[in-house]
């Protein structure tokens, strides 16, 4: 899921732009949520992308406040809601202790096995592929499409069946660019903070109805 739309929506409310993540936030429990249930394994979120640091400074202190807070005291609706967190991306950016905050996260939640939430921090796909293609170089052993994907921030996932984008935009907005290439996409017009169960359970359905042949 690309989650989008948390600035429009406080924008409209007449609220700071932080207040929208918040909103983004208690939307992204939700929504994890609602997934699990309908019998979904593996969810990666798009949290905070790699060009998301050239956001003002304000807006980004704010977010790496609420991923602390998050990571700090309320690791508990995962636990108790059986989500396994896992982290995708370069998290070398951040501070040694919220890096700390997050190898803890996935390690508070590693006995969970309802549902795989995969959190892309600082994630960038283009960036994703350079560092894989390094770090196959440094190996020196010549690669496969199957040894090259377990190089990947993803290699504890399978290739995504579909993907959602909310907000309207329709665009991947360098997200997954090899994994998502037999990807079915879904755009909800809504603003992420917006959506409601049944937005999610239409698009299961409409991938239900949907002709899918992988390039067969």
């Amino acid at each position: 899921m690309i989650i989008d739309g948390n600035r429009r929506y406080a924008k409209a409310l007449g609220q700071m732009p932080w207040e929208g993540h918040e909103a983004g936030y208690k939307k992204v429990k939700e929504s994890v949520r609602w997934m699990r249930d309908a019998g979904v394994k593996n969810i990666i979120a798009y949290t905070f992308s790699t060009e998301n640091w050239n956001r003002p400074e304000v807006e980004v202190t704010f977010l790496m406040k609420l991923l602390e807070r998050v990571l700090r005291s309320e690791l508990s609706w995962a636990r108790d809601d059986g989500i396994r967190i896992k982290i995708i991306g370069d998290i070398s950016k951040f501070p040694p202790e919220m890096q700390e905050l997050l190898k803890n996260a996935e390690k508070e939640t590693a006995e969970c096995d309802k549902i795989t939430l995969g959190l892309a921090l600082n994630y960038g796909g283009r960036a994703e592929i350079v560092d894989a293609v390094n770090r196959a170089i440094e190996l020196g052993e010549e690669v496969s499409e199957d040894s090259f994907a377990k190089l990947l921030y993803t290699k504890d996932f399978p290739d995504p069946d579909l993907i959602i984008r909310t907000s309207g935009e329709q665009r991947l907005s360098n997200f997954l660019p090899w994994q998502s290439v037999y990807s079915e996409l879904f755009f909800i017009p809504k603003l992420f903070p917006d959506i409601i169960k049944e937005d999610i359970d239409a698009v299961f359905r409409e991938y239900s109805e949907r002709d899918i042949r992988r390039g067969k």
